[in-house]
């Protein structure tokens, strides 16, 4: 997490938060970055690759990231990990709360701004992980998926240049949700 507050208004203006209406190109995109990520890791590395985030559920407004959920092996190396994604494009995000396999890529981003369509990775091993609770609630439930979408535009309006307030900001609405889905899992 970015705390300096020169850094945070830097980054803010190189990658302004943009939601966008829901495109239903969004899975295609996807579908084409998994084949391309299973060519590179090999198939047999791979335990399940998910559409993840807001792009993923059909209808929601979203900013256009791709995000995908790639549980891998656990006898995966971390450095194939990262040396297989790195080679298709993608920065190594090091998240040194959350050891490895719990690593982070990205795509789309560039020294001056947007390069193209955007993508994060989330690389972990195979597991019960909240965002796959909170997309499959969201599918199902219209009326939490129309309350997350107005969410995510007031924060938009109000912190467009600052990621981290951004994301903060969903984050209680996105823990009431993963705790719904996963009560009604049950």
């Amino acid at each position: 997490m970015i705390t300096d507050k020169n850094e945070i208004s830097r980054l803010g203006k190189l990658y302004p938060i943009i939601i966008s209406k829901y495109d239903p190109k969004w899975p295609k995109i996807f579908a084409d970055e998994k084949e391309l990520i299973k060519k590179s890791l090999g198939a047999g590395n791979i335990e399940k690759i998910s559409h993840i985030g807001s792009t993923s559920v059909k209808g929601m407004p979203a900013k256009p990231t791709i995000d995908i959920l790639l549980e891998v092996r656990s006898d995966m190396k971390n450095s194939d990990i990262v040396a297989k994604l790195t080679n298709m494009g993608y920065a190594f995000d090091p998240q040194p709360q959350n050891p490895p396999p719990h690593m982070m890529f990205m795509k789309g981003y560039g020294k001056e701004g947007f390069t193209g369509q955007a993508y994060h990775i989330h690389v972990r091993y195979k597991g019960d992980w909240d965002e796959l609770y909170f997309r499959d609630y969201l599918e199902k439930h219209n009326d939490a998926a129309k309350e997350y979408a107005s969410l995510k535009i007031r924060l938009k309006e109000k912190y467009e240049f600052n990621r981290e307030a951004y994301t903060d900001g969903k984050t209680e609405f996105i823990r009431d949700i993963v705790k719904k889905a996963r009560k009604e899992q049950k």
